[in-house]
């Protein structure tokens, strides 16, 4: 499996399953469709047939629509069952043949016993399949059942109504009387439940006491949520602020992301070149690594490669995960080592604040909350361009595409996809985008 491809591969998608569809409608083998996916071929194998959908397909069986018999149409029995003396009806009209007969074999189709396991693709048409019982496989049908399940599965608690009121019993008086839920675990564990489980059982009001009832929990503030830092410490050798300050550089690239809101996974790759103070903005459909080396990537093949090392010579970044993987970030699509990687201390945005200044006009188009959904890259070009043509209190009052257009030249400009906007209509309002759609 790539390592480069965006998502954490944990789940198949929507999109997923409509691909394995329609590759089922064309005989693809699990291996091909596997492959494809990035997945284990078990994988497509379980989807099949933990999602396939059972269809009773009554056309083409003998007499009876309910009769499986594999011997029902040159069967000549009658009165199998005993239970009628002058029956003189063939027994596999009869709704009950199958359940008295003796000699009864339900009819199988391989197809159904081993891979695809589904009908999908099948080669014999329908009016002419005498199986009653298939199955098939749905993309959409099988998304949804997922998705319920996957809910279904995480609501709720483990714990019978009785069982929570024999706890209730002793937690609630305990707390009323000023004891913490670790002090009470402590002297009850009866109560088989670890401390977070009571806060949360309180929390959530499955308990007589409330959050009001505990002694501090009314203090305290709803936690920030921060982004995610790089967990393997290893890729911060030689790649520290301390080891970056030491280089002693007058001109050099920062790097950060700027995050959708909630209901959104896209995410802006930002980069700010110190000396020019140009600010460039790309969008990932996911915040990720692997993104974010497709990004450097796309970068190198419109500069070439020794253009992307003059250019991009040293990057400074914050631990965010999604710059967890500095070697292939560095590493070129040749092999070259195309830039160095380096990352501030944690916590200390500040160390990289010319960027974070740069953020603060982009929040002016792109305030917080704003979904990116909808945003197409040209649109984040129309705002970088906006940003760049605003003169400088620090550049003597140029712009910062004047300046890169001296330092950098104007073909790596257009490789950036930038061009300058009249000084009269350079808009950093919300406007900016809304009148474009």
């Amino acid at each position: 499996m790539s390592k480069y491809i965006p998502g954490n591969q944990k789940h198949l998608t929507l999109n997923d399953r409509i691909y394995i569809e329609n590759e089922l409608a064309k005989g693809t083998t699990f291996k091909d469709i596997a492959a494809f996916l990035c997945k284990d071929p078990t994988t497509i194998s379980k989807e099949v047939r933990t999602h396939r959908l059972s269809d009773w397909y009554h056309k083409g069986t003998f007499y009876n629509a309910k009769n499986f018999c594999i011997h029902r149409y040159h069967c000549q029995k009658t009165n199998a069952c005993g239970k009628i003396l002058l029956c003189g009806i063939k027994c596999a009209s009869c709704p009950t043949c199958n359940q008295t007969c003796k000699d009864f074999e339900k009819e199988r189709c391989k197809r159904l016993d081993k891979a695809p396991y589904v009908c999908n693709g099948c080669t014999k048409k329908i009016n002419h399949c005498t199986i009653a019982h298939k199955y098939y496989y749905n993309g959409r049908a099988a998304d949804r059942k997922y998705r319920e399940l996957l809910i279904s599965s995480r609501s709720g608690i483990n714990m019978t109504k009785h069982q929570l009121h024999q706890k209730d019993q002793i937690i609630s008086p305990l707390i009323e009387q000023g004891q913490s839920p670790y002090q009470i675990l402590t002297n009850h564990p009866e109560l088989d439940m670890s401390v977070r489980s009571m806060y949360t059982y309180i929390d959530k009001g499955l308990l007589t006491a409330r959050n009001i009832d505990l002694k501090r929990q009314a203090k305290f503030k709803p936690r920030k949520c921060h982004k995610t830092q790089i967990t393997d410490r290893s890729v911060f050798t030689h790649r520290t602020y301390s080891d970056f300050c030491s280089l002693d550089l007058s001109s050099f690239v920062e790097m950060d992301t700027v995050h959708s809101s909630r209901e959104s996974n896209k995410t802006l790759l930002t980069l700010f070149f110190t000396k020019e103070k140009l600010f460039l903005a790309f969008l990932l459909n996911r915040c990720t690594k692997g993104a974010v080396r497709l990004t450097f990537d796309r970068l190198e093949k419109r500069l070439g490669t020794y253009e992307f090392i003059s250019v991009f010579e040293n990057i400074l970044t914050d631990r965010g995960s999604e710059f967890g993987d500095p070697v292939s970030l560095e590493t070129g699509i040749q092999g070259i080592q195309r830039s160095s990687i380096y990352y501030c201390d944690p916590m200390r945005s500040g160390q990289k604040g010319a960027i974070e200044q740069a953020h603060t006009m982009l929040r002016m188009v792109l305030p917080k909350g704003t979904s990116f959904e909808f945003l197409t890259q040209w649109d984040v070009n129309l705002i970088v361009n906006h940003i760049n043509s605003t003169p400088r209190e620090i550049l003597s009052g140029r712009t910062p595409y004047e300046v890169a257009l001296e330092t950098l030249g104007e073909d790596i400009l257009k490789a950036f996809q930038l061009k300058p906007i009249e000084p009269d209509k350079v808009n950093l309002t919300p406007k900016l985008i809304r009148f474009n759609h």
